[in-house]
């Protein structure tokens, strides 16, 4: 048998910017993403504690150190800058696995940096 579990976690990140006119997506600064066990087009769910909003897209690299959380596209609409976000990722794998399985979670300061 096979679940689904947490594999990444970046808690209560502050959006910076929301961007209607790009092709879609959210863009993360290349530290966070690292720390957070994160890649480049991975699937993640990003969950806004301000409104409760909770949406589903892929990840671009942002410039590392810059603390860019940018919601593009149509996800634009869900979140305004200065919002704070969760940033979830998911992993699917043997049930027994499952059980030592460590995910990666991040908790960033007020100014999307590493602690």
């Amino acid at each position: 048998m096979q679940i689904q579990v947490l594999k990444s976690k970046i808690h209560r990140v502050k959006v910076t910017q929301a961007n209607l006119n790009y092709i879609g997506s959210i863009t993360i600064d290349a530290d966070l993403m690292e720390a957070a066990n994160l890649i480049e087009h991975e699937k993640v769910q990003v969950v806004n504690v301000n409104n409760g909003e909770r949406l589903e897209t892929y990840i671009i690299r942002g410039r590392r150190g810059s603390g860019t959380i940018c919601l593009n596209g149509p996800a634009a609409r869900k979140v305004e800058p200065g919002d704070i976000v969760i940033v979830i990722s998911y992993a699917l794998m043997d049930f027994e696995e499952a059980k030592k399985f460590k995910p990666s979670i991040i908790f960033p300061t007020e100014n999307n940096k590493l602690k």
